[in-house]
């Protein structure tokens, strides 16, 4: 076992505090990372909070991870000591479905192993990135092109994945209309990737206060959602949606802005239900579908298109005695765009 610094949460109501956590030894192909930078993704707060359910205590979060090889199993093969690389949501999954065989290892028949709090292969609860180092297969390790800035890399492994794959497999690009619903860390970053695919981009965001970076980004238009003649002056107008909001929305309303054969996907996670009225999708034969992150695969190719792109994350880099902070700065979302914890600050 290897003994690291870390923070973690102790319960659903404590501020996060720092310890140290145990790592698993090096098997023979597994990789030592020794960590950089963190990134803090909703789904960090939901889970630390007991949002999504039961949550094995104390528990180091994390799924936005960047930093180097410090050590290499004996039998691995696919990274070297001192590459630069990125884990995300998950460490591990059977191999063996169709999915996983598909390299759509998000959507193992058997489930993956998540990054925090899932059971590792060997019994004991994962640990996430806001630590120092962590232990994994190298199937599960992404190369990060360097042209990728090291401290705004993190978050693409979640946000970035999280919002590539829905637009990839709905097909956005050139002809498309894409409206993103929300503007904050998968919004910023849904619509980077829009644009940059060849997409017109509309964001919708409950206020105009994030306007004049929607457009920088790329985006065609703006508008508030917080106003009723949003949603009629943008009727049957769009191809594709993708929801980034982790919170309630009125789905109906939105998929009212769906043309013919257009799609509203979530990838935001709200912990309450979202009723669809089915009404909403007969008139124009419209289609409400979820979407995860994405396989290995399809985040490395997220990662070189964000890299042959230009793209990176907005993001406000923090130190580890930050971090309740920064919890609260998300939740009244007061981050433009995404918090990045540097590791350094936690040795």
């Amino acid at each position: 076992m290897l003994t690291v610094n870390a923070i973690a949460a102790p319960s659903a109501t404590d501020p996060l505090v720092r310890t140290t956590i145990d790592r698993r030894d090096l098997g023979p192909r597994d990789v030592l990372i020794e960590i950089s930078y963190a990134g803090i993704c909703h789904s960090d707060i939901h889970t630390v909070r007991g949002d999504w359910g039961p949550v094995p205590y104390p528990l180091t979060v994390g799924h936005e991870i960047v930093g180097h090889i410090a050590e290499v199993g004996s039998e691995a093969t696919k990274h070297a000591v001192g590459d630069r690389v990125g884990v995300g949501c998950m460490v591990n999954s059977c191999r063996e479905c169709d999915n996983c065989r598909a390299g759509q290892e998000q959507y193992c028949l058997n489930g993956n192993v998540g990054t925090y709090a899932s059971t590792d292969r060997d019994g004991t609860v994962t640990q996430g990135g806001y630590s120092t180092h962590i232990v994994v297969d190298e199937d599960f390790v992404l190369r990060v092109p360097t042209s990728i800035p090291h401290e705004a890399a993190a978050p693409l492994l979640c946000a970035g994945i999280t919002t590539y794959s829905p637009l990839a497999h709905w097909n956005a690009g050139p002809g498309k209309k894409v409206a993103v619903v929300g503007m904050g860390g998968l919004g910023h970053m849904a619509v980077k990737i829009a644009v940059a695919m060849g997409a017109e981009v509309t964001v919708l965001s409950q206020t105009l206060s994030k306007k004049d970076d929607g457009l920088a980004f790329g985006a065609k238009d703006y508008h508030a959602t917080s106003d009723p003649a949003t949603f009629e002056a943008l009727k049957n107008t769009f191809d594709l949606i993708i929801n980034t909001v982790s919170a309630p929305i009125d789905i109906n309303a939105y998929l009212s802005l769906l043309r013919l054969d257009g799609t509203l996907v979530s990838v935001g996670a709200p912990p309450e239900p979202l009723p669809v009225q089915v009404f909403a999708l007969f008139g124009q034969r419209r289609s409400f579908a979820g979407s995860s992150i994405g396989g290995i695969p399809e985040t490395q190719q997220m990662l070189d298109f964000c890299a042959s792109h230009g793209i990176a994350p907005e993001i406000e880099l923090i130190k580890a005695d930050e971090v309740n902070d920064a919890y609260e700065r998300v939740l009244s979302s007061d981050v433009r765009y995404r918090f990045v914890i540097d590791i350094n600050s936690l040795r």
